[in-house]
């Protein structure tokens, strides 16, 4: 029986040969997700090593048909743990240890951030006072109160700021900012207490000044857009138009997740295809009108070019984010397939996109944006692969009101696919369900296709010539739209619903049942409809923590008796305690009583402190310093932000030098048994996690 599957399995790898190709991709991220979860740096030799015993392997094996194949399966995900060591040891750059300031902080600015209040401002060749120049980050980040304080790109200014390290994640498992900014180069965040001075300009080289003047025209675009438009929409309108989202206020980001309408704000495929598209037929049709050229010109390759040329400037503006990346790689392929009379739509084109992006930045495969931006697109280009033909006979055999109906037919297909493709990512990284998505984008994507995106190109053309006004103010109505519709599904009855957090390996589980059901063509592709599902099902193991600790032991969080948290204090950790909640699928929490009992009976606190009593434990969460003698006596655990007495004779002591050590606590109990999970230990020892892994007094402000 065993023999007769295997057989059919060879049997089906065989027919998909032409398919094989598609998986490298998938190797090389194998790879780059096996370097990020070691406990620890490997050495920097192992992957360049495993490499040249695989080429060998392979070499040495070329006569025989399974084995040199294999050696290259291999090879791929080698590859990708490959890549991430080089690019881990290429971007490594010092990071602040602890917070420190004010201080003067000297440097050129490198990049703007306008937000609703204020702004942000990226600072590069630093100069810290109390910091020796080999222990100086390479960039600085730093939060103004007054937008108007907002220096020019290429400036050189001092600023008096407080700054520290970047922020690690406040549970096992959340997000780890500290890591991102290792790979930007960012090592400090901070916010200002004195005003920007101007310091005269240094000497830059020519590619510096390129990104100044870059980001200079940027700013200058939004600001004029602020100007003519303002307000919410003119945080939309520069978002497409120059990639940043922070001037978008956060209820209007709100309303755009809970409607599943996010994507609009991520410059990715839709906007990159728009902008190509619109300029293809553009210039082929202004082309078309002079005979001599139409009939002497191969204007399709002419405007194949332009389009090229015109995502390629458009990716520039908006900044280069992966999913834009991403969409301008795809888009060239398929106008170079132009270029070449070859078919421009291809799961080859996904493959190639990929690959580029894994091995330029493995760590983008980690990050939402990466994994929800390829997953869309991989589900749609594999579904079209089964419809188009049927799809394609409908259109031929039916008339102008049927291809109309089938128009908007494609775009809720086109809206439903996506969705169901993106939802298990939206779930592990944003603990949230949209369930009206359909309806939403049906509305808002014909609205951004025929009306704003065509009125973004006319403004770009404009804005030289200080004509923006009128077009700005077409393209404001359009954004109008998107923002009701957004604002009133997001609030229709259970438009968007919460979930508590995934384990860690659901979403890899899932992932490999999703390619499997998209790149393969046979029957046997739905053999990974099972690891979708149990990748799903893993939210029905209710595995959520019974206490939580942030890593100053100034908020904690019990597990009450209807098992929801409930927090020490409403003021302690804001940040910490809304991450906390939405990763246990709620909004809202109880709050610990000073005296008396809370947490349904479970609680009994006074002014020392509280005692938690749940499945057989007695948990001692102090307030006081002074009773942590007796709490030691009486308790299993005992939870403290100061140090316990040597000596304490509870089985598990959590004090302040355990917390300054390992961070975040997050504690499981069951009787007879306590499972205690930490940041430092989720985390690891790495690069990005400072020389004891846990390099953090400061968080982003």
């Amino acid at each position: 029986m065993v023999r007769l599957a295997l057989h059919a399995l060879a049997g089906c790898l065989a027919a998909e040969r032409e398919r094989w190709i598609l998986w490298a991709p998938v190797g090389i991220g194998t790879g780059v997700a096996g370097y990020f979860a070691l406990p620890a740096e490997p050495p920097e030799w192992t992957g360049p090593a495993a490499a040249l015993v695989l080429v060998a392997a392979a070499v040495l094996a070329r006569r025989r048909v399974v084995a040199p194949l294999a050696c290259l399966a291999v090879l791929t995900v080698v590859l990708g743990f490959t890549a991430a060591q080089v690019r881990t040891a290429t971007v490594a750059a010092p990071f602040l240890a602890r917070e420190i300031g004010p201080v003067p902080l000297t440097g050129r600015v490198i990049a703007i951030d306008r937000l609703e209040k204020g702004g942000r401002v990226l600072l590069g060749d630093l100069s810290i006072p109390r910091v020796e120049p080999g222990a100086t980050p390479r960039l600085v980040r730093v939060r103004l109160r007054d937008a108007a304080q907002l220096p020019a790109p290429g400036e050189r200014v001092r600023i008096l700021a407080v700054v520290g390290p970047p922020g690690v994640p406040v549970a096992p498992g959340a997000y780890d900012f500290a890591r991102t900014a290792f790979f930007a180069g960012i090592g400090g965040v901070g916010y200002a207490v004195g005003r920007v001075e101007r310091v005269e300009p240094v000497p830059a080289g020519r590619w510096a000044d390129l990104m100044a003047r870059t980001e200079r025209v940027r700013l200058a675009m939004a600001l004029r857009i602020d100007e003519a438009v303002g307000g919410a929409e003119g945080g939309v309108i520069a978002a497409l138009m120059t990639g940043q989202q922070t001037a978008i206020p956060e209820q209007v980001m709100e309303d755009f997740r809970g409607s599943g309408l996010a994507h609009l704000l991520s410059i990715s495929g839709l906007h990159v295809g728009l902008v190509a598209g619109l300029v293809f037929f553009a210039v082929r049709a202004l082309l078309a009108l002079v005979e001599s050229v139409a009939l002497n010109r191969p204007i399709k390759k002419i405007a194949a070019v332009a389009a090229m040329a015109a995502a390629f400037c458009y990716m520039l503006v908006v900044g280069s984010p992966v999913p834009t990346e991403r969409s301008v790689l795809m888009t060239g392929l398929a106008l170079a397939a132009i270029l070449m009379d070859r078919n421009p739509f291809s799961m080859r084109l996904i493959a190639f996109a990929a690959t580029v992006l894994m091995l330029k930045e493995p760590e983008s495969l980690l990050g939402a944006s990466f994994q929800m931006s390829f997953g869309a697109v991989v589900a749609l280009i594999a579904a079209y692969e089964v419809i188009s033909p049927r799809w394609a006979r409908m259109r031929r055999e039916t008339g102008p009101v049927g291809r109309a109906a089938l128009h908007i037919a494609g775009i809720a297909l086109t809206s439903v696919i996506a969705s169901l493709a993106t939802t298990p990512f939206s779930m592990f990284h944003f603990q949230q369900v949209q369930y009206y998505g359909v309806l939403a984008n049906m509305v808002a994507v014909p609205v951004t296709s025929f009306w704003v995106m065509p009125l973004c190109l006319v403004v770009y053309l404009a804005m030289p010539f200080g004509l923006e006004q009128l077009p700005l103010t077409g393209m404001g109505w359009g954004v109008t739209v998107i923002i009701e519709t957004a604002r009133v599904t997001a609030g229709l009855p259970g438009a968007s619903q919460l979930v508590a957090a995934m384990p860690g390996f659901a979403l890899p589980v899932m992932a490999c049942g999703g390619l499997w059901l998209a790149l393969w063509r046979q029957w046997w592709r739905l053999l990974g409809i099972p690891p979708i599902a149990a990748g799903l099902l893993t939210l029905a193991l209710d595995d959520r923590p019974d206490i939580m600790v942030d890593e100053a032991g100034k908020l904690m969080a019990v597990r009450d008796a209807s098992g929801a948290l409930a927090l020490s204090s409403r003021n302690a950790g804001r940040f910490a305690a809304e991450v906390w909640l939405r990763r246990d699928g709620a909004l809202q929490a109880g709050v610990w009583p000073q005296q008396g009992t809370g947490a349904g009976g479970m609680l009994t606190c006074d002014r020392s402190g509280c005692l938690y009593r749940a499945k057989g434990h007695t948990v001692a969460l102090a307030r006081s310093r002074q009773m942590l003698a007796e709490d030691c006596a009486v308790a299993d655990i005992v939870i403290s932000a100061d140090p316990a007495p040597r000596g304490c004779a509870a089985g598990l002591v959590i004090d302040l030098w355990r917390l300054r050590r390992d961070g975040a606590h997050a504690i499981r109990l069951a009787p007879g048994s306590v499972r205690v999970d930490t940041v430092a230990a989720d985390r690891g020892r790495r690069p990005w996690t400072g020389t004891d892994g846990l390099p953090q007094e400061g968080r982003e402000r």
